[in-house]
Protein backbone atom coordinates (compact mmCIF):
# COMPACT_ATOMS: atom_id res chain seq x y z
CA UNK A 1 0.00 0.00 0.00
CA UNK A 2 1.36 3.52 -0.89
CA UNK A 3 0.46 6.55 0.67
CA UNK A 4 1.12 9.92 -0.18
CA UNK A 5 4.61 11.07 1.04
CA UNK A 6 4.03 13.67 3.40
CA UNK A 7 1.81 11.54 5.42
CA UNK A 8 4.19 8.21 5.01
CA UNK A 9 7.07 10.91 6.33
CA UNK A 10 5.01 12.32 9.10
CA UNK A 11 3.76 9.29 10.19
CA UNK A 12 7.15 8.06 10.65
CA UNK A 13 8.38 10.81 12.40
CA UNK A 14 5.42 10.55 15.07
CA UNK A 15 6.46 7.54 15.31
CA UNK A 16 10.40 7.71 15.67
CA UNK A 17 9.40 10.67 18.56
CA UNK A 18 7.81 8.52 20.37
CA UNK A 19 9.91 5.88 20.38
CA UNK A 20 12.68 8.06 21.20
CA UNK A 21 10.56 9.42 24.21
CA UNK A 22 10.01 5.53 25.36
CA UNK A 23 13.63 4.95 25.42
CA UNK A 24 14.40 7.76 27.79
CA UNK A 25 12.02 7.63 29.60
CA UNK A 26 13.17 8.28 33.59
CA UNK A 27 12.91 4.20 34.39
CA UNK A 28 13.75 3.16 31.10
CA UNK A 29 16.44 0.81 29.83
CA UNK A 30 18.98 3.39 29.90
CA UNK A 31 18.19 4.12 33.62
CA UNK A 32 19.43 0.66 34.77
CA UNK A 33 22.45 0.75 36.60
CA UNK A 34 23.28 -3.19 37.22
CA UNK A 35 21.65 -6.69 35.96
CA UNK A 36 21.94 -8.89 39.20
CA UNK A 37 21.43 -12.78 39.51
CA UNK A 38 19.81 -13.86 42.20
CA UNK A 39 20.45 -17.33 44.23
CA UNK A 40 18.84 -18.67 47.77
CA UNK A 41 21.56 -16.50 49.37
CA UNK A 42 20.88 -13.13 50.04
CA UNK A 43 22.89 -10.66 48.28
CA UNK A 44 23.41 -6.53 48.95
CA UNK A 45 23.68 -4.73 45.84
CA UNK A 46 24.81 -0.87 45.91
CA UNK A 47 22.29 0.36 43.87
CA UNK A 48 19.38 -1.18 45.92
CA UNK A 49 18.05 -1.19 49.40
CA UNK A 50 17.98 -4.55 51.22
CA UNK A 51 19.26 -8.11 51.04
CA UNK A 52 17.64 -10.13 47.99
CA UNK A 53 17.19 -13.86 47.27
CA UNK A 54 15.36 -16.28 45.52
CA UNK A 55 13.97 -20.04 45.88
CA UNK A 56 10.83 -22.27 45.98
CA UNK A 57 8.58 -19.37 46.74
CA UNK A 58 10.46 -17.08 44.99
CA UNK A 59 11.84 -13.83 45.27
CA UNK A 60 12.37 -11.71 48.86
CA UNK A 61 13.74 -8.91 50.08
CA UNK A 62 15.10 -8.39 53.84
CA UNK A 63 15.03 -4.47 54.46
CA UNK A 64 17.29 -3.25 57.05
CA UNK A 65 15.96 -0.26 59.69
CA UNK A 66 15.80 2.75 58.05
CA UNK A 67 15.00 1.28 54.39
CA UNK A 68 12.07 0.62 52.45
CA UNK A 69 9.85 0.23 49.17
CA UNK A 70 7.21 1.04 47.90
CA UNK A 71 5.34 -1.55 46.48
CA UNK A 72 1.34 -1.11 44.63
CA UNK A 73 1.27 2.48 46.56
CA UNK A 74 2.29 0.66 49.67
CA UNK A 75 5.00 1.38 51.85
CA UNK A 76 6.98 -2.06 53.13
CA UNK A 77 9.81 -2.35 55.52
CA UNK A 78 11.55 -5.62 56.90
CA UNK A 79 10.92 -8.97 54.50
CA UNK A 80 9.10 -8.78 51.62
CA UNK A 81 8.30 -11.57 49.28
CA UNK A 82 7.42 -11.17 45.51
CA UNK A 83 6.40 -14.42 45.15
CA UNK A 84 7.24 -16.90 42.06
CA UNK A 85 7.52 -14.67 39.07
CA UNK A 86 6.49 -15.63 35.69
CA UNK A 87 9.13 -15.60 32.85
CA UNK A 88 9.44 -12.61 31.08
CA UNK A 89 7.73 -10.79 33.50
CA UNK A 90 8.48 -7.71 36.09
CA UNK A 91 7.75 -5.72 39.09
CA UNK A 92 8.93 -2.34 39.65
CA UNK A 93 8.65 -1.55 43.04
CA UNK A 94 9.62 2.40 44.37
CA UNK A 95 12.96 3.15 45.89
CA UNK A 96 13.16 6.84 46.04
CA UNK A 97 13.43 8.37 42.61
CA UNK A 98 14.46 4.91 41.34
CA UNK A 99 12.52 1.57 40.84
CA UNK A 100 14.01 -1.91 41.35
CA UNK A 101 13.27 -3.97 38.27
CA UNK A 102 12.35 -7.53 39.73
CA UNK A 103 12.15 -10.31 37.03
CA UNK A 104 12.44 -13.55 35.68
CA UNK A 105 14.73 -13.96 32.61
CA UNK A 106 15.63 -17.59 30.76
CA UNK A 107 14.30 -18.93 34.07
CA UNK A 108 16.39 -16.95 36.38
CA UNK A 109 15.59 -14.05 39.12
CA UNK A 110 17.15 -10.97 38.84
CA UNK A 111 17.15 -7.57 39.77
CA UNK A 112 17.94 -4.42 37.37
CA UNK A 113 17.97 -0.94 39.82
CA UNK A 114 16.55 1.77 37.21
CA UNK A 115 18.15 5.36 38.51
CA UNK A 116 16.91 8.51 36.43
CA UNK A 117 20.41 10.22 36.91
CA UNK A 118 22.38 7.41 34.75
CA UNK A 119 24.71 9.10 33.06
CA UNK A 120 23.77 6.78 29.81
CA UNK A 121 19.82 8.31 30.11
CA UNK A 122 21.06 11.69 31.04
CA UNK A 123 23.44 11.96 28.08
CA UNK A 124 20.56 9.85 25.57
CA UNK A 125 20.22 12.38 22.63
CA UNK A 126 18.21 9.99 20.27
CA UNK A 127 18.94 7.29 18.02
CA UNK A 128 20.52 7.44 14.73
CA UNK A 129 18.18 6.61 11.60
CA UNK A 130 17.66 6.06 8.07
CA UNK A 131 15.41 8.58 5.87
CA UNK A 132 12.21 6.98 6.39
CA UNK A 133 11.20 5.32 2.11
CA UNK A 134 8.67 3.38 1.02
CA UNK A 135 10.83 1.30 -0.74
CA UNK A 136 11.15 -0.52 2.63
CA UNK A 137 7.25 -1.46 3.13
CA UNK A 138 6.23 -4.58 2.10
CA UNK A 139 3.00 -6.36 1.88
CA UNK A 140 3.27 -10.22 3.32
CA UNK A 141 0.93 -12.87 4.18
CA UNK A 142 0.57 -14.70 7.58
CA UNK A 143 0.48 -18.10 7.62
CA UNK A 144 -0.52 -19.89 11.12
CA UNK A 145 1.08 -23.23 12.30
CA UNK A 146 -1.12 -25.74 13.19
CA UNK A 147 0.35 -25.65 16.53
CA UNK A 148 2.83 -22.78 18.28
CA UNK A 149 5.89 -23.90 18.08
CA UNK A 150 8.53 -23.67 20.75
CA UNK A 151 11.22 -21.89 19.32
CA UNK A 152 14.57 -21.35 21.20
CA UNK A 153 17.01 -18.54 21.14
CA UNK A 154 19.48 -17.44 22.03
CA UNK A 155 20.28 -13.75 24.35
CA UNK A 156 22.56 -11.01 24.49
CA UNK A 157 23.83 -12.41 27.74
CA UNK A 158 26.47 -15.52 27.52
CA UNK A 159 24.91 -18.82 28.59
CA UNK A 160 21.27 -17.51 28.41
CA UNK A 161 18.63 -18.99 26.54
CA UNK A 162 14.66 -17.90 25.77
CA UNK A 163 11.81 -19.99 24.62
CA UNK A 164 8.77 -18.48 22.40
CA UNK A 165 6.04 -20.11 21.42
CA UNK A 166 6.22 -19.18 17.55
CA UNK A 167 2.60 -19.28 16.35
CA UNK A 168 2.93 -18.67 12.48
CA UNK A 169 5.56 -17.02 9.53
CA UNK A 170 5.16 -14.43 7.29
CA UNK A 171 6.43 -15.00 3.98
CA UNK A 172 6.86 -11.19 1.41
CA UNK A 173 9.23 -10.31 -0.97
CA UNK A 174 11.30 -7.48 -0.70
CA UNK A 175 14.13 -6.13 -3.19
CA UNK A 176 12.69 -8.99 -5.61
CA UNK A 177 13.40 -11.79 -3.13
CA UNK A 178 11.10 -13.97 -1.41
CA UNK A 179 11.41 -14.05 2.01
CA UNK A 180 10.32 -15.41 5.32
CA UNK A 181 10.24 -14.90 8.81
CA UNK A 182 9.23 -16.80 11.56
CA UNK A 183 6.90 -14.52 13.68
CA UNK A 184 6.09 -14.04 17.76
CA UNK A 185 3.06 -12.83 19.60
CA UNK A 186 3.30 -9.22 19.87
CA UNK A 187 2.68 -7.21 23.01
CA UNK A 188 -0.87 -6.43 21.80
CA UNK A 189 -3.21 -9.65 21.35
CA UNK A 190 -3.33 -10.38 17.90
CA UNK A 191 -0.07 -8.76 16.91
CA UNK A 192 2.81 -10.16 15.67
CA UNK A 193 6.70 -9.46 16.40
CA UNK A 194 9.74 -10.48 14.58
CA UNK A 195 12.90 -10.73 15.50
CA UNK A 196 15.70 -10.40 12.17
CA UNK A 197 19.13 -9.14 11.30
CA UNK A 198 20.20 -8.35 7.74
CA UNK A 199 23.08 -7.63 5.44
CA UNK A 200 23.31 -3.98 7.17
CA UNK A 201 23.83 -5.62 10.51
CA UNK A 202 27.11 -4.94 12.36
CA UNK A 203 27.95 -2.52 9.38
CA UNK A 204 25.05 0.27 9.62
CA UNK A 205 22.98 -1.27 12.00
CA UNK A 206 23.33 -2.87 15.39
CA UNK A 207 25.07 -6.95 14.61
CA UNK A 208 22.89 -8.34 17.01
CA UNK A 209 19.10 -7.52 16.37
CA UNK A 210 16.38 -5.66 15.11
CA UNK A 211 12.81 -5.58 16.45
CA UNK A 212 9.92 -5.17 13.97
CA UNK A 213 6.28 -5.00 15.33
CA UNK A 214 3.16 -5.96 12.53
CA UNK A 215 -0.39 -5.40 13.19
CA UNK A 216 -3.09 -8.11 13.31
CA UNK A 217 -3.48 -9.74 9.97
CA UNK A 218 -6.46 -9.05 7.97
CA UNK A 219 -8.71 -11.79 7.77
CA UNK A 220 -7.18 -13.82 4.84
CA UNK A 221 -3.63 -13.21 6.71
CA UNK A 222 -2.30 -9.93 4.80
CA UNK A 223 0.38 -8.14 6.68
CA UNK A 224 2.46 -4.97 6.20
CA UNK A 225 6.00 -4.81 7.06
CA UNK A 226 7.20 -1.50 7.60
CA UNK A 227 11.05 -2.05 7.84
CA UNK A 228 11.28 2.15 8.00
CA UNK A 229 10.18 1.08 11.48
CA UNK A 230 12.74 -1.65 12.54
CA UNK A 231 13.58 -0.80 16.11
CA UNK A 232 16.66 -1.74 18.29
CA UNK A 233 16.32 -3.72 21.67
CA UNK A 234 18.12 -2.23 25.15
CA UNK A 235 20.87 -4.74 24.37
CA UNK A 236 22.12 -2.44 21.42
CA UNK A 237 22.26 0.53 24.30
CA UNK A 238 23.27 -1.35 27.19
CA UNK A 239 25.18 -4.47 28.53
CA UNK A 240 22.33 -4.58 31.07
CA UNK A 241 20.15 -6.16 28.70
CA UNK A 242 18.91 -10.01 28.45
CA UNK A 243 17.19 -9.31 25.09
CA UNK A 244 16.45 -12.48 22.73
CA UNK A 245 18.71 -12.90 19.53
CA UNK A 246 16.88 -14.04 15.85
CA UNK A 247 16.04 -17.26 15.33
CA UNK A 248 18.43 -18.45 12.58
CA UNK A 249 15.80 -18.35 9.33
CA UNK A 250 15.28 -14.41 10.45
CA UNK A 251 18.61 -13.88 9.19
CA UNK A 252 17.53 -11.72 5.80
CA UNK A 253 19.95 -12.07 3.33
CA UNK A 254 19.53 -8.82 1.92
CA UNK A 255 21.05 -5.04 3.58
CA UNK A 256 17.61 -3.57 4.83
CA UNK A 257 18.84 -0.08 4.69
CA UNK A 258 15.72 2.06 6.96
CA UNK A 259 15.15 1.68 10.67
CA UNK A 260 17.03 2.39 13.32
CA UNK A 261 20.92 2.43 13.17
CA UNK A 262 23.87 1.26 15.44
CA UNK A 263 23.24 3.54 18.19
CA UNK A 264 25.21 6.30 19.00
CA UNK A 265 26.24 5.12 22.63
CA UNK A 266 27.84 1.41 20.76
CA UNK A 267 29.49 3.88 17.32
Amino acid sequence: MTVAADTFVQEWEDWYAGHQRILGDPHGFLAITSLNWLDENPQRFPDAPGAWSTGPDGVVVELDPGESLEVDGETVTGRHSFGVIAERASLYPKAGDAVIEVAKRGGNDIIRPRHPENPLRVAFDGTPAYAPDQRWVATGRYTAFDEPRPTTVGAAVEGLQHVYDAPGEIRFTLEGRELTLTAFNGYQPGTLSVLFTDATSGVTTYAANRSLSVDAPAEDGTVTLDFNRASNLPCAYTDLATCPLPPAENRLPIAIEAGEKIPTERS
